[in-house]
């Protein structure tokens, strides 16, 4: 049975899935005070963070238009996948769906199934790989949505920011807190909720004494590594991400380890230095 896996361009894909046809990405669009950044093969990190860094705004993301989603299901696969950024942090899921509903109004019925992630970044991927497995296993349509769907459940997600400056630019937190954490170097352990929200776990003076406390909290909440792909993103810290990849695994053994740089979405949310870890 022929499928096609659909990812909003919050998951990075690792290169292999790039080239593969089965995989597309549907790029969300980044806007620096007019300036508009397309999040795809195009996306140059480097000058992204430099635009983020010298405006005293929040970049803005826009996701992709229903019509976009259209076309990316309007393929000759006939199971087709959509994986999208947390519904509860970006409005790439409706899109998603509603695209889903053009394609039935256009084109007549079709196995299209949306997944909201409820989580960002490489959670997103762990899950477009997840769909993957399934479908060579040879499972069914609805089979692969509810063992992808119960995959969604047991995931996690955790991530340490360098900077709290795109917190405070979004409102997220207030410029007094941002001011007293800078100024005492605190950094919070970060976490997603089971709605797929952000809540805060746990903050340490300096960042590797919050990555440290933020494996305690990864370690402390598997159940069978053996099973699970330990998933690492990270913004423009690649050294950073291999500390904390050798600082688990020397505590548990997991079935594979996926470390990859964050595209544009995960760059403007973790912004320089942050590291975003999923199991």
């Amino acid at each position: 049975m022929s499928y096609k896996i659909v990812v909003d361009s919050c998951g990075e894909l690792p290169g292999r899935c790039k080239a593969d046809p089965h995989f597309e990405s549907v790029p969300l669009v980044l806007d620096i005070d007019g300036y508009l950044v397309t999040d795809d093969e195009t996306f140059d990190q480097a000058d992204f963070l430099r635009r983020v860094a010298a405006s005293p705004n929040c970049p803005k993301s826009s996701c992709p238009s229903p019509e976009r989603y259209l076309q990316a299901y309007d393929c000759e696969a006939e199971h087709v996948y959509a994986v999208t950024l947390s519904a509860e942090l970006s409005g790439s899921y409706n899109s998603a769906e509603l695209g889903k509903k053009l394609y039935e109004e256009e084109k007549g019925a079709k196995d299209i199934y949306v997944f909201n992630s409820r989580s960002a970044s490489i959670g997103e991927t762990l899950i477009a790989l997840k769909i993957e497995e399934c479908e060579k296993a040879g499972m069914g349509f609805q089979e692969v949505v509810d063992t992808v769907e119960a995959y969604i459940e047991a995931q996690h997600t955790y991530f340490v920011l360098e900077s709290l400056e795109a917190l405070r630019k979004n409102g997220r937190l207030s410029n007094l807190k941002a001011f007293v954490a800078n100024a005492l170097n605190i950094k919070p352990v970060m976490g997603s909720t089971p709605q797929g929200t952000i809540c805060q776990l746990d903050q340490a003076r300096g960042v590797n004494r919050a990555l440290k406390k933020m494996v305690d909290y990864i370690v402390g909440g598997l159940k069978d590594p053996g099973e699970k792909i330990l998933a690492i993103s990270h913004c423009n810290c690649p050294e950073r991400a291999e500390m904390v990849k050798q600082m688990i695994l020397s505590r548990v053994s997991v079935k594979d380890v996926i470390v990859l740089d964050t595209a544009g979405v995960s760059s403007l949310y973790a912004s320089d230095g942050g590291v975003i870890v999923v199991v």
